[in-house]
């Protein structure tokens, strides 16, 4: 199938390798694993691809295999607001999918990505007999409760250093993408469209990160050195 056939029609099995990368299948029995294993999907979301679309019903809990989505919507003004970042590893809607209303957010693919989806209906059935799977939702919605809590701090920061380094610090957060791992393959291009800013300006704002050495900037990625200081980031730099 070509890319203008729509996400949903282009699923497939995933291989070995994608459901290697799924990071709740170690959390069930052998047992459990075997009723998820076969009904999860996996699609090759191109950019510009809408993975979620505001209003819709859902159908699967989606994850991000490899690549990179963003979570957004628009607000009254008909501004685009992003929420975050979806790098590899990261699972996400799980508490639309609790409610099984419609989505109140788009999530679109900045680049080719590899996104996963297990049917609804098979998470509610993992749900009522997992104790290992409820227990990896349950940690997804507390870590997503303080992402979102520290995503509104950062849109009301005018200091563009600081929202650059808090961007950073919440797309290494390990339980939500614990694909990342030390190193982030993201451009400066990608950063922007999640921090809201230029290019140019987070470029300034990745070298100053890096002349503090809590980065290093690599080909294709940024790798972090302390992040720790990168959560706590408030110098006061231009």
């Amino acid at each position: 199938m070509n890319a203008d056939t729509p996400l949903h029609q282009r699923r497939r099995p995933p291989t070995s390798a994608e459901l290697a990368e799924i990071p709740w299948l170690v959390a069930m029995t052998e047992s459990e694993q075997a009723l998820a294993v076969p009904r999860i999907v996996v699609g090759d979301a191109q950019p510009g691809d809408l993975v979620c679309r505001f209003g819709k019903a859902p159908t699967y809990w989606f994850g991000v295999v490899e690549g990179l989505l963003k979570m957004s919507t628009d607000n009254a003004l008909g501004f685009s607001v992003t929420f975050t970042g979806l790098p590899s590893g990261g699972w996400f809607g799980e508490g639309t999918a609790l409610k099984r209303e419609a989505y109140r957010y788009n999530v679109q693919a900045l680049r080719k990505t590899t996104v996963a989806g297990l049917p609804l209906d098979t998470f509610h059935q993992l749900l009522d007999q997992s104790i290992g799977f409820n227990r990896f939702v349950m940690n997804q919605l507390n870590e997503r409760l303080g992402q979102f809590i520290a995503a509104r701090e950062i849109d009301r920061l005018a200091n563009p250093d600081v929202r650059v380094a808090r961007s950073l610090a919440a797309l290494f957060n390990p339980v939500l993408f614990p694909g990342v791992g030390e190193v982030l393959r993201i451009t400066q291009q990608e950063l922007a469209y999640l921090v809201g800013l230029s290019r140019q300006r987070v470029n300034v704002a990745l070298n100053a990160l890096q002349q503090a050495q809590w980065i290093r900037l690599e080909y294709g990625g940024v790798r972090v050195l302390n992040l720790a200081a990168l959560r706590g980031h408030t110098l006061d730099t231009p």
